[in-house]
């Protein structure tokens, strides 16, 4: 049976730049972003975005993303990295999804042979959690 942790985290750092032939139509960025996680993932994050706002003339809030995040730090008192790649999308009114997977193999010292599924929320305060679903060898 697996565990599940609740952490916040807050980003800490984020460069964004845009790429493509812009025109009309979607905007499309890639940002790298620093996250600092607190509770039983203690640590810190640093993930590349690469985004899609639908309209940006409008104030719609219509996006979506993928990353690819290295976590460092100590989760539930075991310390080591390892890497998360997740997506997620936001249609105007409502709630964000998002969902992904620690990288197969990627945990290193105490954090070798980690697996799971994570997703992210964000309070209407604007609070962000991490839930993660994990397995530990």
């Amino acid at each position: 049976m697996g565990r599940r942790i609740v952490s916040a985290f807050e980003v800490t750092g984020w460069e964004e730049t845009p790429y493509g032939e812009e025109g009309d139509g979607p905007s499309l960025g890639e940002a790298l972003v620093l996250k600092s996680y607190t509770g039983e993932l203690e640590g810190v994050g640093r993930a590349r975005l690469l985004m899609c706002r639908a309209d940006p003339a409008s104030n719609s809030e219509n996006a979506g993303y993928v990353a690819s995040e290295r976590v460092e730090g100590r989760l539930a008192g075991k310390r080591g990295t390892f890497v998360l790649q997740h997506w997620g999308v936001v249609a105007d009114g409502t709630p964000p999804r998002t969902a992904g997977h620690v990288v197969p193999g990627s945990g290193t010292d105490e954090l070798a042979g980690l697996t799971g599924t994570m997703e992210i929320a964000v309070a209407e305060d604007g609070t962000h959690t991490l839930a993660l679903d994990y397995e530990l060898d």
